[in-house]
């Protein structure tokens, strides 16, 4: 295979890699193991909507993936020695970028909201913004809580 081929294969390989990474903490995305256990459930009303930034994660995927590309590709310049100290200036500058390109790819746009609870008391919960279904200031709202995790869906 080519230089030129690598180049065009590897960049694609890895944003399929990082896409695995990604999640969803919507207030209606549940992961399998979160069926099938008891929500302590509140209800209230949205008072303030503050737009917030989800910061991305720094895992071992962006990592290893940019390592591996910046090594092949550094392995593909000179010869001999020269090609040796390439691939390994590769790898670490790689390895640097792909960390940094999956906690970008990761960063998710986010909603902060303050609910008065039928209570009276206040609360504020952060979680994905969700396009599809998005949460306006009156809403009367369902709050589930399970453990440490508190999701905010709407009212049907």
């Amino acid at each position: 295979m080519s230089v030129r081929s690598y180049w065009a294969i590897l960049p694609i390989t890895f944003m399929v890699f990082l896409s695995g990474c990604m999640t969803d903490s919507t207030g209606t995305t549940y992961s399998s193991r979160d069926a099938r256990r008891i929500q302590q459930v509140s209800f209230g009303t949205i008072t303030e909507l503050q737009n917030v930034k989800l910061e991305g994660t720094e895992g071992a995927v962006g990592t290893v993936a940019g390592a591996a590309i910046g090594g092949i590709a550094g392995s593909t310049l000179g010869g001999g020695k020269g090609s040796d100290i390439a691939a390994i200036l590769g790898g670490v500058a790689g390895g640097v970028l792909g960390n940094m390109a999956e906690k970008e790819l990761t960063t998710q746009q986010g909603v902060e909201m303050t609910i008065r609870l039928d209570t009276g008391n206040y609360i504020s919960v952060v979680q994905e913004a969700d396009p599809r279904a998005p949460l306006q200031v009156g809403d009367q709202v369902k709050i589930l809580t399970q453990g440490n995790t508190t999701r905010v869906v709407r009212m049907q």
